[in-house]
């Protein structure tokens, strides 16, 4: 990890601190990853104060009680305006009911609900464990396809959430492609989960632009970047499927090109060698935040440091949050201490 420029780095005294609160009028777009120890709950507010929440993590109220409380009590809102489902996994899906049974819904946004197993389990315990999924109350349920972009109120400075790949189907001109070089990237064992199937987008605010891919896997991804790369350069990129290796090809590692990321691991993980290795590679790469030090019990364990690490001992349950400015030129990182760094954003 490079850490060679920051266009700020301090620690937040508690006046500073109270400016970093998620608001419905300061115009600043802010992105928090909720700690559900190594499941997908990024919650986004825009400018206009609209909700967007990427996957709500497990059931079991652990963690939609961390996502709601991000939600009604640190932005202050009391509904959701937009719930986005990447795949039909536990650990992505598994709090959407215990969310929906607390603030309102607006939309649902999925790849479609099945009764059979997804991952093609036969004697699965899926229809029973995706229940109060399939049937909880929302506004209106949408089946995503690839290119969509999320219904938004747009202001001053521009903004889009766009699926650029869903089922294993790369969107169309969602972005301006660019020829790849060299031979065809190299491939994996099949992914027959729905893994595989699951949706990966790119959040557009001015010049300012996020990659989230869910748990997309190794052979799905080489769709965004071979025989053309479909996905532009990024500032920030949440790392793929937890961090595992499963996922996370080089090639799109190197065509998202990304100055910070963000790893949603939980304690026992993520964080594997491989993807950390190849991101120590990249040429813009300055920092790599992770929700969790791990500590898998084989000992084999691969962190960052201490200092970019929201949760460095067990217990604790802290988010991670990003604000970008309201014109979108920087963004700041910020973890529990407050401690926050602010990055320039590029042009591109």
């Amino acid at each position: 990890m490079s850490l060679r420029r920051f266009a700020l780095s301090l620690a937040l005294v508690p006046s500073l601190a109270l400016s970093l609160i998620a608001g419905k009028s300061d115009g600043r777009l802010d992105i928090w990853w909720c700690d559900s120890d190594g499941g997908g709950s990024t919650l986004i507010i825009t400018p206009a104060g609209e909700s967007i929440l990427i996957d709500s993590g497990n059931p079991g109220g652990r963690d939609s009680a961390r996502i709601l409380k991000v939600l009604t009590q640190t932005a202050g809102l009391q509904h959701l305006d937009h719930l986005v489902i990447t795949h039909l996994h536990i650990d992505h899906f598994g709090g959407a009911a215990e969310i929906a049974a607390q603030v309102p819904i607006k939309n649902l946004w999925d790849n479609g609900l099945t009764d059979a197993d997804p991952d093609g389990n036969r004697n699965s315990t899926w229809h029973l464990t995706s229940k109060t999924y399939r049937t909880m109350p929302v506004g209106q349920r949408h089946r995503v396809e690839p290119g969509l972009s999320l219904p938004l109120t747009i202001g001053k400075t521009p903004l889009s959430i766009r699926c650029v790949i869903t089922r294993q189907k790369p969107a169309e001109g969602a972005f301006p492609t660019r020829k790849a070089e060299g031979s065809a990237p190299t491939l994996k064992a099949p992914d027959t989960s729905d893994n595989a199937n699951s949706s990966a987008w790119v959040l557009s605010f001015g010049n300012f632009r996020f990659f989230d891919g869910g748990d997309l896997t190794w052979n799905a991804e080489t769709q965004l970047i071979w025989p053309d790369i479909r996905v532009p350069e990024v500032d920030l990129l949440q790392i793929t499927h937890h961090g595992l290796d499963v996922s996370n090809h080089p090639r799109l590692l190197s065509a998202l090109n990304p100055t910070v990321t963000v790893m949603n691991n939980g304690a026992t993980k993520g964080t594997a060698g491989e993807v950390l290795a190849t991101l120590r590679t990249l040429p813009r790469l300055e920092a790599q935040y992770q929700l969790h030090r791990n500590r898998r019990p084989d000992g084999v364990t691969n962190n960052i440091p201490n200092d970019f690490i929201a949760n460095t001992e067990t217990g604790t349950a802290h988010p991670i949050h990003c604000a970008v400015l309201p014109d979108g030129s920087t963004y700041s990182i910020t973890l529990p201490g407050p401690v926050t760094r602010t990055y320039t954003t590029r042009r591109h």
